[in-house]
């Protein structure tokens, strides 16, 4: 008996030998060394590799999921921002007599079109449109630099990686194929077809671009998490809001007015196709049969203004206000 008790002792004594420290801090984890059948090995705790987070027992695991429909439709809502932006400045700086203007917007879909397919034959795996992420499980996930842990209060264990990967990282080698494309295509375009306007008034969209996108950049470095469940109220907040500066700007009052000029048309269909992809990304299609008749509520902002524009135009007030008197 007492032999096969101290043989238990011995038997117990590797297992309580193998024990390590706990690791501390949200994100750090240790890494997988070696596998060995069904035993790991693991390194000391620290920053996981890019590609790779921490699971529930601190080990890091590689990301091999990938992205759900939220997460493209983010990724979708980034792509378009320096698209809307190219088209607002090249509208802004054509000019009413310039026949550049609708060039310049397909050069500008082209370069973002381009730059959104390289981008994702480039990421993980390489040559597919397919990606590998990580599942984004809350707010701090985008945020690990915030979560470095000091167990003694004086040095720091830095455990700072893409948890949200590649969600976050993506969205900047995107943005720097848009530039370099930009650059590449628009100063010879420009410059061969934009003949009605000035020297020095031909080239302002590009430069208004060269300020722009360092400005999404640090946009996306900043409040990359906050954008991630925001965006689709902004993009209703936005939508509406353009709409209706335009509509009051260009003086649209009745529909006819719409249909003489196809040009604000383009730009009314433009915002219908904002209000949907808001309302989808609220929504998520997750139950068709409850999600799809919300886009019946697409026209409705444009409709209620048509409808009440009449009522509200200030000449009208000031003239009936004067009456009253």
């Amino acid at each position: 008996a007492f032999g096969a008790s101290t043989g238990n002792a011995a038997r117990a004594l590797p297992a309580a030998v193998d024990i390590q420290p706990a690791c501390l801090g949200l994100y750090c984890g240790r890494t997988v060394l070696s596998v060995n059948g069904s035993v790991e090995t693991y390194g000391d705790c620290g920053v996981c590799p890019r590609g790779q987070r921490t699971d529930d027992n601190k080990i890091c695991r590689e990301c091999v999921g990938s992205p759900d429909r939220y997460d493209w439709l983010y990724l979708g809502f980034m792509a378009m921002l320096p698209l809307v932006l190219h088209w607002f400045f090249i509208e802004w700086y054509s000019g009413k007599k310039s026949s550049s203007a609708l060039l310049q917007h397909l050069t500008a879909l082209l370069e973002c079109g381009v730059a959104a397919a390289v981008t994702l034959l480039l990421s993980d795996p390489v040559g597919s449109l397919h990606i590998r992420s990580c599942r984004v499980k809350k707010l701090s996930d985008w945020y690990t630099m915030l979560y470095n842990p000091s167990p003694d209060y004086i040095t720091t264990v830095h455990c700072t990686h893409e948890a949200v990967y590649p969600l976050y990282t993506i969205v900047f080698i995107y943005y720097a194929f848009c530039l370099v494309l930009m650059m590449l295509l628009r100063p010879l375009l420009v410059k061969k077809i934009a003949c009605g306007l000035g020297r020095s008034d031909r080239f302002k969209s590009i430069y208004a671009a060269l300020y722009f996108f360092p400005i999404l950049t640090v946009l996306q470095a900043v409040g990359g998490g906050l954008l991630y469940y925001a965006f689709p109220y902004i993009i209703l907040v936005l939508s509406l809001v353009t709409l209706a500066v335009y509509m009051s700007a260009s003086e649209v009052e009745f529909f006819k007015d719409l249909l003489v000029r196809k040009k604000r048309l383009v730009v009314l269909f433009s915002h219908w196709l904002l209000h949907a992809y808001g309302i989808i990304s609220i929504s998520k299609l997750d139950k068709l049969e409850q999600d799809l008749p919300l886009l019946a509520l697409v026209p409705a902002p444009a409709l209620f203004y048509l409808m009440t524009a009449k009522y509200t135009e200030p000449s009208r007030i000031l003239s009936e206000g004067g009456n009253g008197h």
